[in-house]
């Protein structure tokens, strides 16, 4: 685990990138940053992607019985990266950076001000189990073909790559830089169980080609599976 400092838990071209936010908990079924958890019944899992939801406070303190002071909760909203390349620079192979809409700066975990927007996308959750340890939970992203414009001109996903890091972090990302496929489904990070992990993105577009002018856009819908 890597360490934060202590502190007190408070309780024209416009390619576009929404990612769908997935939240579950189940009762069946150091680095930068990954806590342990103490092993608790029920199982449970959450999975934020941008904005997400916690009642009460956060995950810490953690209270006698190994359950969380705050209750992970189920956020649907879906936050956009997106990025406006002006005309005269379409195609000039000078990457573009992407923002978000996003307003999740602070972690669930002990409201450290861990992203910082709009250059950075919050990722993290956990995966808790009822006992002992098991194989890690995986996190998926499923990606459309292309992005789309209204006329049905695409671009493809591959244009978009991200960096991974986030503030007083250190050492491997859990959810660690790379590159969209063209439609498909592809692994972008794991959880250990029993453990709290998250990143911070910085999206970009490789503006390499030249498009056709308009608004293209895509949902990427990010899933967590455990074993």
């Amino acid at each position: 685990m890597s360490s934060r400092p202590e502190r007190l838990n408070a309780c024209t071209l416009r390619p576009a990138l929404a990612g769908a936010v997935l939240l579950a908990a189940a009762s069946t079924s150091v680095l930068a940053y990954t806590a342990t958890l103490t092993a608790a019944a029920p199982e449970a899992i959450y999975l934020q992607v941008g904005v997400g939801l916690f009642t009460g406070g956060n995950y810490t303190p953690i209270k006698g019985d190994g359950q969380p002071t705050g209750t992970p909760g189920n956020n649907t909203t879906i936050n956009n990266v997106s990025t406006y390349v002006p005309q005269a620079d379409v195609g000039n192979g000078a990457a573009q950076a992407m923002t978000t809409d996003s307003t999740a700066t602070q972690s669930y975990w002990d409201g450290f001000t861990f992203c910082s927007v709009p250059a950075q996308l919050y990722i993290g959750g956990f995966y808790r189990t009822a006992g002992g340890s098991t194989a890690a939970a995986q996190v998926t992203a499923t990606v459309p073909a292309a992005l789309t414009d209204p006329h049905g001109d695409t671009l493809p996903f591959s244009k978009i790559s991200w960096t991974s890091a986030g503030n007083d972090d250190e050492g491997a990302e859990p959810f660690p830089a790379g590159t969209f496929v063209n439609g498909g489904v592809q692994t972008v990070g794991t959880m250990a169980s029993n453990t709290w992990n998250e990143s911070c993105w910085t999206f970009s577009y490789s503006n390499n080609t030249v498009p056709k002018s308009g608004y293209y856009s895509g949902t990427v819908t990010y899933t967590m599976t455990t074993p």
